[in-house]
């Protein structure tokens, strides 16, 4: 698991048999699969023709030890079934809702092989929701420029102890391509002059978040006059 990410999950990381329900197919998504290829496990894309797999390679997902299957039709679930039996970590974009029984086989083939299910899109019965709240794309400026980075409020809610809504506020991606706190910008990149205070990135209206829920000081930089991150 990228280290970014371990706050947003109970045990730190993916829990083997489980399912993670992410809204949308993108960096967020991929980012999951990099953590997981980073500590050498074998992954699956599959129903996702348009996913990055430069950008992917990027975040730190191992190409040698991605699969894909870019259009697999309506035998999705067939395909995907194989793939949990095969590999650790399988991504998936279901081309419509999935049928109840879908999602239960699907489900306890999971928790029989072991293997991580991740759904781009929703899930009944996820033990896990992730999805990006708000975000801003940086390095366009009066219409002209282009886009380097985006700061992200990525907000995970989900089922028995991992109820408690959990937040985080990422780079996703750096400018560099990876995926790292929003707090922290690596020396060896070219300062950004676009920034803008992290606070702008708020956890919306909408998002009942526990009173006593603390983000880590280290997660919202200072910036000065200058726009750089103190």
């Amino acid at each position: 698991m990228l280290s970014p990410l371990r706050g947003l999950f109970m045990d730190a990381g993916l829990r083997r048999g489980s399912v993670v329900a992410v809204e949308g197919a993108g960096a967020l998504s991929l980012s999951l699969v990099a953590g997981a290829s980073a500590d050498g496990a074998w992954s699956a894309l599959v129903g996702m023709p348009d996913a990055g797999v430069l950008a992917a390679a990027g975040m730190g997902v191992d190409l040698e030890r991605l699969l894909l299957v870019d259009e697999p039709g309506e035998r999705w679930p067939e395909i995907t079934a194989a793939l949990l039996d095969a590999v650790e970590v399988v991504l998936v974009r279901p081309p419509g809702r999935p049928s109840a029984t879908i999602v239960r086989r699907l489900s306890a083939l999971a928790r029989r092989t072991g293997a991580v299910l991740i759904v781009a899109g929703d899930w009944e019965g996820a033990a896990l929701r992730l999805r990006v709240a708000s975000a801003q794309w940086l390095g366009l400026g009066d219409g002209h420029g282009h886009l380097r980075a985006r700061r992200a409020l990525v907000v995970a809610e989900g089922r028995g102890g991992a109820v408690r809504p959990r937040v985080a506020r990422l780079w996703l991606p750096a400018p560099d391509g990876t995926v790292t706190d929003a707090g922290v910008l690596p020396e060896r990149l070219a300062p950004l002059t676009d920034l803008a205070p992290l606070t702008d990135l708020a956890p919306p209206a909408d998002l009942a978040l526990p009173a006593d829920l603390a983000l880590p000081p280290a997660l919202i930089p200072s910036v000065d006059t200058a726009g750089a991150v103190a």
